[in-house]
């Protein structure tokens, strides 16, 4: 379990008490030598001598104690007191894009099962869904702006290919939690447990759902404890070599140690039934600005992408046809 720091002489806000407490911090492994000459050079232009990744299964597991038990997120009250309130993490939306051999590879086992079977996890199990239609890059699609050829040969070599993606679209009370979840896609997928981060595109990409259950201690009603985040990460090692570190004036960049966890802080963020002041207090209105930035470009994220993720529309109101 992430060990939970908490000073009130600090002045962190409860909004980067929350963003610390959830970010997951993954086992980083060192890629052979002989593998790095091997590494798709649009998605890693940078020469090196090292290279640090982690396996999707390393992963999953850093959400393993949280799914069971909860995130516990330390939080100050106006009046000086303080609690714990404990978030689980569901998986709301994932897309893991790669290079073709890694698709080839487990093409035979994602598509050996029924119909029936793969429609629990995709939003369709039509031969011409919609998410088709939008990723498959292999040819034109006229409902898509009808890519010319050579711009789709650019395209398909730059996000590579849909291996995965999952978007829930259940109440939040019929779901489980991440680790179940994924434990019953990787069934059926099992590259959601071997692949590595510098096998993934730097359009691969999830997002996790995190609803409160209880704080600690019990008997205080504060209706700001209901609030319900949306998390946003990258999966790609494109993005690791820089880490975001909270800090007093918002986030700031530093340089990752090298052989220290990997650690893979929102770069988005939506939230729901936000009613009082608790998350953004004071803070000389910086934790405000987090929020409408990191909304703004979890928004951007979606759009660039051309998806249509569900629990973002149902958080931020949104109604899209």
């Amino acid at each position: 379990m992430k060990k939970m720091i908490y000073d009130k002489g600090s002045m962190q806000s409860n909004l980067s008490c929350f963003l610390h407490c959830t970010t997951p911090v993954v086992q980083s492994q060192f890629l052979p030598k002989s593998e790095i000459r091997n590494l798709n050079r649009l998605w890693h232009p940078w020469e090196r001598e090292k290279v640090e990744f982690f396996t999707l299964g390393d992963l999953w597991n850093s959400y393993d104690e949280w799914s069971a038990y909860g995130a516990g997120v330390p939080i100050a009250l106006d009046n000086g007191d303080t609690l714990v309130q404990y978030y689980v993490p569901y998986l709301s939306a994932i897309q893991i894009f790669t290079s073709n051999s890694f698709v080839n590879r487990f093409r035979e086992e994602a598509e050996s099962g029924d119909c029936e079977t793969r429609d629990s996890f995709s939003d369709s199990c039509s031969d011409d869904s919609e998410s088709d239609k939008l990723w498959r890059w292999d040819g034109c699609s006229s409902e898509e702006g009808g890519f010319e050829q050579e711009n789709t040969c650019h395209l398909n070599d730059r996000l590579g290919n849909l291996y995965f993606q999952y978007f829930e679209r259940s109440t939040p009370y019929g779901r489980v939690p991440l680790m179940d979840k994924i434990n019953a896609l990787a069934q059926r997928y099992p590259g959601l447990m071997s692949l590595r981060s510098v096998d993934l595109s730097p359009a691969s990409w999830m997002a996790v759902a995190w609803y409160p259950i209880y704080h600690i201690p019990m008997g205080r009603t504060i209706k700001d404890l209901s609030t319900c985040f949306l998390t946003y990460h990258t999966l790609s090692s494109s993005f690791q070599d820089m880490d975001l570190e909270d800090d007093l004036e918002g986030a700031e960049r530093k340089q990752r140690k090298e052989g220290e966890g990997i650690s893979l802080p929102p770069f988005g963020l939506a939230t729901y039934k936000m009613q009082g002041n608790v998350w953004v207090s004071g803070n000389c209105g910086r934790d405000q600005e987090r929020l409408v930035s990191l909304l703004s470009v979890a928004d951007s994220w979606l759009k660039q992408l051309r998806v249509q993720h569900h629990d973002f529309n149902y958080f931020t109101g949104i109604r899209r046809g």
